[in-house]
């Protein structure tokens, strides 16, 4: 996989994709329609942060990629690459429990607190892309 060029695209299968991890120095694109939402993305080395229609929906620390990014009723799906291992914040439902599979394996399940947030740690140095999965229990 390679980074976004465009910073924030959307795939023929419906999902998205946004970041680029390999910026020195920080980018931006707002108002990007997508399925009848507005995205904005800021994106570099060190952060990657997405909003949707104005509310938190996914940051990184440092900055990564992320390909085919999808969101429904039953969770979250994606994958990440960068060239560090990366704390990813998640906005999802109030006071819900998900199970977080990271690159197939089940991390267990954790509880979102009343703002929604799901703190997750993906090992990304020397890996590649890591298939991500937050489902909504």
């Amino acid at each position: 996989m390679a980074v976004v060029e465009e910073l924030l695209r959307s795939e023929s299968d419906g999902s998205i994709s946004f970041g680029n991890h390999e910026l020195a120095a920080k980018a931006k694109l707002e108002d990007y329609e997508h399925a009848g939402d507005m995205y904005k993305v800021k994106t570099y080395q060190a952060m990657t942060k997405l909003e949707k229609n104005g509310l938190f929906l996914y940051e990184s620390v440092p900055g990564t990629s992320v390909h085919d990014f999808c969101e429904n009723e039953s969770g979250i799906s994606f994958t990440v690459e960068g060239s560090q291992d990366a704390q990813i914040t998640l906005g999802a439902e109030d006071d819900s429990e998900y199970e977080i599979i990271v690159a197939g394996e089940s991390a267990g399940i954790m509880k979102t607190n009343l703002s929604g947030k799901l703190n997750i740690s993906v090992e990304l140095e020397g890996t590649g892309a890591v298939e991500v999965k937050i489902i909504k229990k």
